[in-house]
């Protein structure tokens, strides 16, 4: 019989009950013994949900308080060492996540960067080159017989030995020639010991997932993959072991794992269909395929006649016996529900799949195979009806903007002066001083903020109250950035929920769920908005309350507004066109409102691309032709300006040596980059390629609660000096600061433009 799986399952809850369990336990209002109960009863319901839709392989250990990777590291004694005196547990676990700093402790946080090529993000291991390995918790064992107490049998899932070390950096101080790979045959036996705990208590599938095997790795990882898969497979005859990929195709990595006695593998064959016909001419007679038909990164309903052909092709080569039938990731990157949708018309739900929908169509599909089509005519018939309605609806093409997009020319990708003669006409009109000091954009969104916005969306506050609130918290702001004497000021962006949902909710072409949360890091969620149709721009979408802003103060205000790229990249994006002409269409939007905020008198504008190194493709060779429609895109929307209009951009969590050309050819005048969790390191890119325009590295961490002290941005201050020449140079945080509160806001932000202007006058005594 062909069975029905999943990789794993959203962590946060239809109503995101995960985030507001942790954010209490943060917040002293719960206790710990609050936050595990509370977290076992939610995975419980989450289990429970999957073995009643029909799933026969049942994910555990795809919880988290904050991020799978993390887990491992708690769990192998991966403890960096500046958390040493802390107390074991959720303090020194949540300390690497999210820093602490309380009487007489000051630990920042371990780095974060993103999720492969998703908008999800991880804590980097830190591996000492002397690595002591200890199995320090049993949360993967505990998770599976909390499941099998309450009647469900589990496949816990595990990230493999060799990507998590590959996922990892050595830690400070290491040697250089250090690569953490080399601590493998010491990490092993951990792996060994965690398989043999969980056959003990009656696991019979374990889920290992190498997300690596799809990257471009050297030869000599095989041995690596082999070493760890033939010492694997042999802990426990009860054990049956899948290795999972996913993100992309696994090509000639295949070689790595094909020859180990493994009992299965999966594949992504939504983002590399073609893989499958390779795969089944090498797939050895003793190892099954799971098939990752249902796409578990975006939410349009599975074409479900297209799946089951693809599907009896597996079956056919390899009988029924041998096949998964799964979603081509985890689930994690979907919404919880359809069913939390009221205020969406029919047709567009129709439309749509979150993860619960994903799910009845893995078994709609296992079903058709066991017991016949016919078994589920009604509901392929459903499903055959959402295909053809969304194909032929008349609300997804715009004639206007395909005109448009057939007049583009090439003088519309390129500013009207090289950056040296915009940077001096800059100069003359902006009258900005050494080491100028910034924001990237947002401000604390306090919960007065969030509760004005729902009573607004619920009817309770009117269109002039809700005005006149937000007026007050911009006037707020500009006076606080006044007071501490910043240079560039922005207007905190109160009235956006989201730096993407707020423009979706202000173009053509988008449609909004109520409750399509999906976690970007720890408890954070975002809500990424549907691109269903061509994208257009009725009506200019912040000059109003630029223009407002600009008012209260004679220092120069920002236009904050996000890219094309990011917009794409964090939306959930239609899939019936080339994700270029998409990104183009958006890029037409932003530059109208770019044109609108110039013409209102607004000198300098940032333009958000924090996702550009996000979309990058994961294998090299289809880098260049995404680099060059994202960064196309990126100039689309920016170079329509006058040369003394000066252009920001902003990136964060991203390796800069693999697209700093790219980079420099987005030609803004400034970027401001994420920098603090880093170690400097990504500035090694910008001085070896000689970047020539202006830069703002993040000084401090804004996804940390701590407030840096003066002398350690002093100290942070020097070291960026090292590597970007002090005329380049801005002064600023890392990221937007929306998630943080006023008080630490105001104290960091206070040491920031102190630190600016001490290094301002140290120069001018010079």
């Amino acid at each position: 019989m062909v069975i029905a799986t999943n990789l794993g399952f959203p962590r946060m809850g239809a109503k995101r009950e995960l985030k507001r369990l942790v954010e209490n336990f943060w917040a002293g209002k719960i206790d710990e013994n609050a936050l595990l109960s509370g977290a076992k009863k939610h995975r419980e319901e989450h289990w429970s949900l999957q073995k009643n839709a029909g799933l026969d392989h049942i994910p555990s250990n795809d919880f988290s308080f904050y991020d799978q990777v993390v887990d491992h590291s708690y769990a192998f004694g991966v403890i960096p060492a500046r958390y040493k005196n802390l107390k074991p547990g959720l303090e020194t676990y949540f300390a690497m996540c999210r820093g602490l700093q309380k009487s007489g402790v000051d630990v920042e946080a371990c780095e974060m960067k993103k999720w492969f090529d998703t908008n999800y993000h991880y804590i980097v291991p830190e591996f000492d080159s002397n690595q002591q390995f200890n199995l320090n918790a049993t949360k993967i064992i505990t998770e599976y017989n909390e499941a099998k107490a309450v009647g469900i049998q589990t496949r816990p899932v595990i990230l493999g030995p060799v990507s998590y070390l590959l996922l990892g950096k050595p830690a400070r101080g290491s040697p250089q020639e250090f690569e953490p790979i080399q601590l493998l045959s010491k990490l092993l036996p951990l792996y060994e010991e965690i398989l043999c705990k969980l056959a003990e208590a009656g696991a019979t599938w374990i889920q290992i997932d190498e997300p690596c095997l799809i990257r471009d790795l050297p030869p000599t990882l095989k041995d690596e993959y082999t070493s760890a898969y033939n010492a694997l497979t042999k802990v426990s005859p009860k054990l049956k072991i899948l290795i999972a990929t996913y993100f992309e195709r696994i090509g000639t990595n295949i070689d790595f794992i094909i020859d180990t006695p493994i009992n299965a593998i999966h594949i992504d064959l939504v983002r590399s269909p073609g893989q499958l016909e390779p795969i089944l001419k090498r797939l050895p007679s003793t190892v099954s395929l799971s098939l990752g038909l249902i796409n578990g990164r975006n939410i349009w309903t599975a074409n479900l006649d297209d799946a089951l052909a693809e599907a009896q092709k597996a079956v056919t080569a390899l009988g029924s016996e041998r096949v998964f039938i799964a979603p081509s990731c985890s689930l994690l990157h979907t919404p919880h529900s359809v069913q939390n949708e009221k205020k969406m018309d029919s047709e567009m739900l129709g439309w749509l799949s979150f993860a619960v929908e994903k799910i009845h169509e893995l078994v709609i599909i296992s079903k058709a195979l066991n017991c016949g089509v016919d078994s589920v005519q009604a509901e392929l018939d459903v499903n055959r009806k959402s295909i053809q309605s969304r194909r032929t609806s008349s609300r997804i093409h715009d004639p206007i903007v395909q005109e448009k997009m057939k007049s583009l020319t090439p003088d519309m990708f390129k500013r009207k002066s090289p950056f040296r003669e915009r940077q001096q006409k800059q100069k003359q009109k902006l009258g900005l001083p050494l080491f100028p000091t910034t924001t990237v954009g947002s401000f604390p969104q306090t919960k007065e903020v969030r509760s004005i916005r729902a009573k607004l969306k619920k009817g309770d506050v009117t269109l002039a109250q809700y005005d006149e609130f937000m007026n007050k918290e911009i006037e707020k702001c500009i006076r606080f950035q006044e007071g501490i004497d910043m240079d560039v000021l922005v207007h905190g962006e109160f009235e956006r929920n989201d730096m993407v949902e707020f423009f979706g909710e202000n173009l053509q072409g988008y449609v909004h769920s109520e409750n399509g949360w999906v976690q970007s890091y720890g408890s954070r969620c975002t809500k990424p908005p549907i691109i269903f149709g061509d994208v257009s721009r009725p009506k200019p979408m912040t000059v109003e309350v630029i223009k407002y802003a600009q008012s209260l103060t004679k220092k120069l205000v920002k236009g904050m507004l996000t890219g094309p790229v990011t917009m794409l990249q964090w939306s959930f994006v239609r899939d019936d066109q080339p994700r270029k002409d998409t990104t183009y269409q958006l890029a037409l939007a932003i530059l109208q409102e770019v044109q609108d905020l110039e013409a209102a008198g607004i000198s300098v504008i940032q333009i958000d691309e924090p996702a550009i190194r996000e979309g990058l493709p994961i294998r090299k060779e289809d880098w260049n032709e995404y680099l060059q429609w994202a960064v196309d895109a990126f100039l689309l929307s920016s170079c329509g300006v006058d040369c003394s209009t000066q252009i920001h951009t902003h990136m964060c969590y991203s390796d800069f040596n693999d697209i700093i050309e790219a980079i420099q050819r987005l030609d803004a005048d400034v970027i401001t980059i994420e920098n603090s969790r880093s170690d400097l390191k990504l500035l090694n890119a910008f001085e070896k390629r000689e970047y020539t325009n202006e830069i703002g590295p993040g000084l401090y961490d804004i996804h940390s609660p701590r407030v840096p002290s003066t002398e350690e941005l002093k100290t942070r201050l020097k070291e960026i000096l090292k590597y970007i020449p002090k005329n380049l140079l801005w002064v600023n945080p890392d990221c937007g600061l929306k998630t943080r509160g006023w008080k630490e806001v105001e104290a960091a932000l206070k040491n920031l433009t102190d630190v600016a202007k001490e290094f301002r006058a140290a120069e001018a005594g010079c």
